[in-house]
This record gives structure tokens, C-alpha cells and sequence, in this order.
């Protein structure tokens, strides 16, 4: 799934299959921020045993969705790349929602739409917001950052878009510089500008190298925090302040 096939003369069955399990759904779902992890915590993750999860790795492994990484005497595991991530994506576009049984699956799901991660990027209400003010700001050009379904040609809720191209200006390159994001400097083989259609804002975010990118900045600066749960990120008072004077970007509380 790292490499690009025509549709049909991909063996969906067996990435889907590789997929369709409860466990190894929810090990992949740990993985959707882009960071490695042990399988200790994915077993955690999976509510399943260390033997147990060393099985279903074994299967994401012979998939293709995941891939493993030494570290000294440990190894972690990663996706593959941003595609599987879209993928598991657009799946939860169609999959019925799980069943809310307590207040703290209530309030992870609220956090989930507050801030959270896609892959390598921030998505949710603060990934939306920072989109839009980026457009405002003149840094990026080429859209408004707005979902109109009733013109869309291939874009949909929960996926990486393809309708609309955005392009960043020079001086918006120069404020990114400022800000310590050297768009030059990032990986050619990854597209510099890309966005998903995010799933619970219905509007667009910031994907691709420079997202990754901005991302990262803003966790370097402390200005966002992983939460505790997979995938939810915090904006900190730092971040609040930092976020509103950089880039405008106002959030609410």
C-alpha cells in the first residue's frame, strides 16, 4: 500500500482482510499520528496480549500497511506511509461510529474533533482554523479552505483532496522562514502542499510536507501536546497566545 496501484490490479481483499479485524483495526488506529511504537504499547492499545499482538503485527507486516523499525535491542512499528493512513481514513467515513457507553469515550470524541492528528498533521477545529488563516494571511493561495460538496469533482469528507490546488506564496515562504519552517528544505518526494478534507469539520486542512512540517514547529515549541489518548492533541496557553499573534489564529476555548 506504500506505492501506487491501479485499482484494478490491487488485491484489496487482502489489505482488507488485514484490516477488517477488531484488534488489528485499533493497533492501527495507535499508528494514524505517524509516530513508531513498541508493540508493548500496541498490545495496550489493542487490549490484547503481547503474543497476541505479536500475531496480528505479523499479518500487518505480510500486508504491506505496516513496517518495523530497530531500535538497539527493541523494534518499533510505523504505517507504511501517509496512504494507508488515508485509507483508514476514508474507511471511518463509511464505518458506523462505535457506541459511546461513558462520559470518557463522550469526551475523547470531543477532543478528537477539538485537535487531533492526521497521520503527520493537525486536523480537527485548530487544523481547520490554521488552514483558513494561512489563506487569510496570504501565505497560502488557490482556494477558500472550504468543502463544497455540491461542486465537488473527486474530493470527499475524510480524504486527501484532489479538486482544488493550493500553492504557497513567496511571501508567505519568507513568514513561514520567520516562523522556522524552511519550505525549501523539506523532502522532495513527498508533495509540499496537499490537504485532506477533514471528517468532523467538513472543511479543509493542511497536509502534505508542509503540514508535517508545520507540525512539527508547533510541537517543538510546545505550543501543542499529545493528550493521552491516541490521536488528541492539547493547544497549550503558550500555543493559545503564540497561535493568535503569529498567524491570527483565534480558537476557542
Amino acid at each position: 500500500m506504500a506505492t501506487t496501484t491501479d485499482a484494478r490490479d490491487a488485491d484489496i481483499a487482502r489489505a482488507a482482510a488485514a484490516i477488517a479485524d477488531p484488534s488489528r483495526a485499533r493497533v492501527l488506529q495507535a499508528l494514524l499520528e505517524g509516530r513508531a511504537l513498541p508493540a508493548s504499547v500496541l498490545a495496550t492499545e489493542a487490549g490484547v496480549s503481547a503474543s497476541t499482538v505479536s500475531g496480528h503485527l505479523a499479518k500487518l507486516l505480510e500486508a504491506g500497511v505496516v513496517r518495523v523499525e530497530p531500535h538497539g535491542r527493541h523494534r518499533y512499528y510505523r504505517l507504511t506511509g501517509p496512504a494507508v493512513g488515508e485509507a483508514l481514513e476514508a474507511l471511518a467515513r463509511i464505518a458506523p461510529p462505535l457506541p459511546v457507553t461513558s462520559l470518557r469515550q463522550s469526551t475523547h470524541a470531543h477532543a478528537l474533533r477539538r485537535a487531533r492528528t492526521c497521520y503527520d498533521h493537525v486536523a480537527g477545529a485548530l487544523g481547520v482554523a490554521l488552514m483558513a488563516a494561512l489563506l487569510e494571511r496570504g501565505v497560502l493561495e488557490g482556494g477558500d479552505g472550504r468543502f463544497h460538496p455540491e461542486a465537488a469533482e473527486s474530493d470527499r469528507l475524510s480524504a486527501p483532496g484532489n479538486d482544488t490546488t493550493y500553492r504557497l506564496t513567496d511571501p508567505g515562504r519568507a513568514e513561514l522562514a520567520a516562523f522556522g519552517v524552511d519550505a525549501d528544505g523539506l523532502p522532495a518526494r513527498r508533495p509540499l502542499i496537499r490537504y485532506c478534507v477533514d471528517w468532523t469539520e467538513q472543511r479543509h486542512h493542511l497536509a502534505g510536507a508542509l503540514g508535517a512540517a508545520l507540525t512539527d514547529r508547533l510541537f517543538a515549541l510546545d505550543w501543542i501536546r499529545r493528550g493521552s489518548r491516541r490521536r488528541v492533541i492539547h493547544l497549550t496557553d503558550a500555543g493559545r497566545t503564540g497561535l493568535d499573534r503569529t498567524f491570527g489564529v483565534v480558537v476557542d476555548a
